[in-house]
């Protein structure tokens, strides 16, 4: 195996998709600490730094997880995995872990080292980075892993909602009003979307391997009703946000992806066959993206 085709199988495994949707958490943190006049570029970098590598660990370990488990089979109806046509094996994947965990957690000290202002922000923050980079690999691995159990979607609205940008708010601007609440859970909420369309398009590959997500338990039509409902109440939090933030109805830009959102909504909610939604995954994460990009804009204004 040569070094160019070794990059591109580790690249792809890391899922570099994915990527962006994980940052769009510390954009938002950090273009909401801009608006409260506290912005700090070294401490937006290391941010950034930190969620890329709990990012890439955790899709490590959800693959590393579901290969151990058996779940991801033939009949799955996303992309296929490297572990799955053999390009890399398990015990690559388990080295893959510790690297990239040890990595994760270097990063997210420098990150504290650099921005923490008390003995109480040191220890908060170290304690919520190693329950984040447990998290990252207990979603599929383990003898009880949570993504198995059906808690996928408040662990996504946590750590990519309340924590990365509340915790990226904290570290440049040393307090949380309530209002930054609204933006945290609307990006939370939109980045459970996208795994609601995940667990919606492999339901049925999920309930054979035995992994209970909300999707196997609620059914397929009240899981399409559900992503209607995360799109509406992340746009509200948004909105109600902006009523009292906002200065300027120019700072609403974020509501030019409304029309966008409505399309995909109706799409999801009209279509039940899961290979249907395949493409629609990559279209979710792209209007997460946005959204949080034009709000962020919204607030710079």
């Amino acid at each position: 195996m040569n070094k160019n085709s070794t990059f591109s199988i580790w690249f792809s495994t890391a899922r570099p998709k994915t990527l962006p949707l994980a940052l769009a958490s510390i954009l938002v943190g950090s273009a909401l600490a801009y608006w409260a006049g506290h912005f700090d570029w070294l401490t937006t970098l290391l941010a950034l730094l930190t969620t890329t590598l709990l990012q890439i660990l955790s899709n490590f370990a959800n693959d590393y997880g579901d290969h151990i488990k058996g779940s991801d089979t033939a009949e799955r109806i996303g992309p296929k995995r490297a572990i799955q046509h053999g390009a890399i094996n398990g015990e690559q994947l388990k080295k893959s872990l510790y690297i990239v965990g040890a990595l994760s957690f270097l990063s997210g000290v420098s990150l504290i080292a650099y921005a923490y202002q008390s003995l109480q922000d040191l220890v908060v923050f170290l304690s919520l980075g190693i329950i984040a980079i447990i998290a990252a690999i207990t979603y599929t691995v383990g003898k009880k892993p949570y993504g198995y159990l059906g808690l996928g979607d408040i662990s996504v609205l946590i750590f990519f909602g309340f924590l990365a940008v509340l915790g990226t708010f904290y570290l440049q601007a040393h307090s949380v009003p309530l209002l930054i609440y609204l933006p945290a859970l609307g990006c939370g909420l939109l980045s459970v979307a996208v795994l609601n369309i995940n667990n919606l398009r492999d339901i049925e590959q999920d309930r054979k391997a035995g992994k209970t997500t909300l999707i196997v338990r609620i059914g397929s039509q009240n899981g399409r009703c559900y992503h209607l409902v995360l799109l509406v109440l992340a746009v509200l939090s948004y909105f109600i946000f902006g009523l009292f933030a906002f200065q300027h109805w120019y700072s609403f830009v974020f509501l030019l992806a409304v029309p966008l959102l409505a399309k995909h909504g109706y799409f999801v909610y009209q279509h039940k066959d899961p290979s249907e939604l395949r493409p629609i995954l990559g279209q979710m994460a792209g209007l997460a993206l946005l959204t949080n990009v034009l709000f962020s804009m919204g607030l710079a204004f």
